[in-house]
């Protein structure tokens, strides 16, 4: 069947010329964008409750932007002033040029990984007379802790945002040719949304391991995949199958 509409589960992108405008103008496909999920934050009462005393630790470890946000937003409500030689180690790039909002980026002790928390973890091994402070959401992916439990570190986690379901009540009618995830969190939405759903003739496109199996494991068909070393990134994959199915 022919691909004509696509619902992605995220923000629109911020700048026209992303991708995705380029795979509407070139396969002349309709691309909605919905966030499946959303990000609420915790309360000051809440994180205490986690017995977290941000004057406790030396160095922040920030896996993105919302833990780079929330951060700031509970040490604002907690009236603390965060310390100018505090450490910030960060994913990504991205997560690191983030903190540009809070902080004088070239006066402040920034360390960078790569793409991945391992390649991460190698910078942070060699600082472990550090305290670490580790603020997430309710959901981490199982790597995080073990990483930093198996360099036996003195850190501590803190819940600072949560993850939580969208209403997507006014969708209930509305069907596309292609439903496009990038977490088990989208999965779950889907499902927390839409009990009864069944996929019938919707393809459904996922990104990354930790979401096929999500989708496999909820009864779902996966018929795009990415990143694959073929289609690195999901627009690719979107527009390498519109491509073998659109021209039969």
């Amino acid at each position: 069947m022919k691909v004509k509409t696509i619902l992605v589960s995220q923000p629109a992108p911020k700048t026209e010329n992303s991708p995705y405008s380029e795979l509407i103008d070139k396969q002349k496909v309709k691309i909605d964008f919905r966030p499946f999920i959303h990000v609420e934050g915790a309360s000051a009462k809440e994180v205490r409750t986690q017995k977290i005393d941000l004057k406790n630790y030396t160095a922040i470890i920030l896996t993105s932007r919302n833990a780079v946000d929330h951060f700031f937003r509970i040490a604002e409500e907690m009236r603390f002033t965060v310390p100018d030689e505090m450490k910030y180690f960060c994913e990504s790039e991205a997560v690191a040029y983030y903190l540009q909002k809070y902080v004088v980026y070239r006066k402040r002790k920034i360390y960078v990984g790569g793409r991945t928390f391992e390649e991460l973890s190698k910078i942070i091994k060699k600082h472990k007379d550090e305290k670490f402070l580790l603020p997430s959401s309710d959901k981490l992916k199982d790597i995080v802790p073990s990483t930093l439990n198996k360099l036996e570190l003195n850190w501590e986690r803190g819940i600072f945002y949560k993850t939580v379901v969208s209403d997507l009540s006014d969708l209930t009618d509305v069907f596309y040719d292609i439903l496009v995830f990038f977490s088990p969190s989208g999965i779950d939405s889907l499902f927390k949304n839409f009990p009864e759903f069944k996929q019938n003739n919707t393809r459904i496109a996922v990104f990354g391991n930790t979401t096929v199996e999500a989708a496999t494991k909820a009864g779902l068909n996966c018929n795009i995949k990415a990143p694959t070393p073929e289609t690195p990134s999901m627009t690719m994959a979107l527009e390498k199958y519109i491509c073998q199915v659109n021209k039969k």
